[in-house]
């Protein structure tokens, strides 16, 4: 499933391609995604201008001066910037056609991704109650520790809690647990203020390296333009469990957390 990281690296990759453009034509191929295209779609974005191209949390939109596009890429969606005549693939639901003559195309095998339209974006239902923005000023440790009190969850599934912050998929809170030192099993309200600051920050470390390199690779997910990300390649614990730690040598373990696998050093980790 598409993380933060790869959302934003697909925001990235058609941003260039998409502001300031007029929507010439709208196709919408197959309209049954997560929830159903809205049959005004084509009608309401024809002719309008792209002003911007946001990301928030996993969601990205297209700003117009009327409203906004809500696009969720779900477990295998992606979108590509069509620059040729090449026809339409299977999956290819909906498509932007530009009046630069490039086209914005929506794959989505899977069909767990939305395109949604809001006059009111920041209230939208999908988006209002959504914790903060991990490369934001307004995530620390201070905000974290101050969520965490009385709460006996584990430290793993609280900070992938999107309601706590944004962007800490599976992957990326399995590699920032082990970066900050924390067993992912320990309870959230069981730990101090200094190690809340700790994490945090290999979170923001975490999600900005995985920006930079393209985000992680991925079965179902590829950029824009088509190349793989290669975050992957820089994993210290995800999908090393039984090779030994890159600290203190240690053998990675692997156990399940609500069916999630979470790999850990259990000398480093505590």
């Amino acid at each position: 499933m598409p993380e933060l990281p790869e959302v934003e690296t697909t925001r990235q990759g058609i941003a260039p391609h998409c502001e300031g453009q007029t929507i010439r034509q709208v196709i919408v191929r197959n309209p049954n995604l997560r929830w159903p295209v809205p049959e005004t779609l084509a009608h309401t974005l024809e002719g309008e201008q792209i002003r911007t191209v946001e990301r928030r949390a996993k969601y990205l939109f297209l700003h117009l001066d009327s409203g906004s596009v809500i696009i969720h890429l779900g477990m295998s969606g992606s979108l590509r910037v069509i620059t040729d005549d090449s026809a339409a693939m299977t999956h290819d639901h909906v498509e932007l056609a530009l009046a630069t003559g490039r086209r914005i195309r929506f794959n989505d095998p899977r069909r767990f991704g939305c395109w949604l339209w809001t006059t009111d974006w920041q209230h939208h239902p999908l988006i209002a109650n959504l914790g903060p923005e991990p490369l934001s000023d307004s995530f620390n440790g201070a905000w974290l520790y101050r969520q965490s009190r009385n709460r006996k969850t584990p430290v793993k599934a609280f900070i992938m809690d999107n309601h706590i912050v944004v962007g800490a998929g599976n992957i990326y809170a399995n590699e920032a647990l082990f970066k900050a030192g924390i067993h992912p099993r320990r309870s959230a309200g069981r730990i101090s203020l200094d190690r809340y600051h700790r994490l945090a920050e290999a979170i923001r470390e975490t999600l900005s390296a995985a920006i930079l390199m393209g985000g992680t690779t991925l079965r179902d997910f590829v950029n824009s333009d088509g190349k793989p990300g290669y975050f992957a390649q820089s994993l210290l614990v995800y999908g090393k469990a039984g090779t030994p730690c890159t600290d203190c040598g240690t053998t990675l373990k692997e156990i399940r957390m609500n069916n999630r696998s979470t790999v850990y050093c259990p000398a480093c980790q505590r």
